[in-house]
């Protein structure tokens, strides 16, 4: 059967690799999942299109499972580095389009990234940025980084701008923060003309640097 959109393999089906393919799956993408693990991939096979047992450093291997055919390939082995740096070269060899790949330490991102990995991940030190950011300032429910410095953040209005139009918080001249817009309920509004009136609970959408973000939650 002839697939649609970008199609996906994800090499190794430990707890990320299997979140990530799982999520990928619920999504509505072709994925196929990878392991050398038997139970592993008994496990993922109702949830993925589909699963193959092999080893990912025998190129042969992979070319005869068909995974050149592939888009994007996320190489999520754990802590065998060997095995991770074999997989990611394969996946160069057999010329898939996009690869990303899990790092377990700085140095193995360095070789990664050597390699030609487009994208080297450390999920735990990731998340522990991500989490940090969220217990220093609890009115910061989440936020995205897009590069080069720059995040967009979720805040939640607390009571103290209940009643306080955007303006009125000098974003722009006073922390060089762009306002995008704000959610009430379930109902979104643009903050272009910065005339919307704060409500206690909005979420805020704020994009800066990341400085300048933490000059500006300091003041709530």
């Amino acid at each position: 059967m002839a697939r649609k959109g970008r199609t996906f393999v994800v090499i190794g089906l430990g707890a990320f690799g299997s979140a990530v393919a799982s999520e990928l799956a619920r999504f509505g993408n072709h994925v196929l999942g990878v392991d050398a693990d038997e139970r592993r991939v008994s496990q993922m096979s109702a949830t993925l299109s589909n699963t193959v047992i092999l080893d990912a450093g025998d190129e042969n291997a992979l070319r005869e499972a068909g995974i050149d055919s592939y888009d994007v390939a996320l190489v999520a082995i754990g802590r065998d580095i060997e095995a991770s740096i074999l997989a990611t070269m394969n996946m160069r060899m057999l010329g898939l389009e996009t690869i990303w790949v899990k790092a377990s330490s700085r140095t193995h991102h360095r070789i990664l990234s050597k390699l030609g990995a487009d994208r080297v991940i450390l999920p735990e030190q990731e998340m522990g940025r991500h989490i940090a950011q969220m217990l220093h300032n609890p009115l910061l429910q989440d936020y995205v980084s897009l590069g080069n410095g720059f995040n967009v953040v979720n805040i939640i209005v607390p009571d103290k701008l209940d009643g306080t139009p955007i303006a009125d918080l000098h974003l722009r001249d006073t922390f060089d923060l762009r306002p995008l817009g704000l959610m009430r309920g379930t109902e979104y509004h643009a903050c272009v003309a910065e005339d919307i009136v704060l409500r206690r609970e909005d979420k805020l959408l704020l994009l800066g640097k990341r400085p300048d973000l933490r000059r500006f939650g300091d003041t709530l």
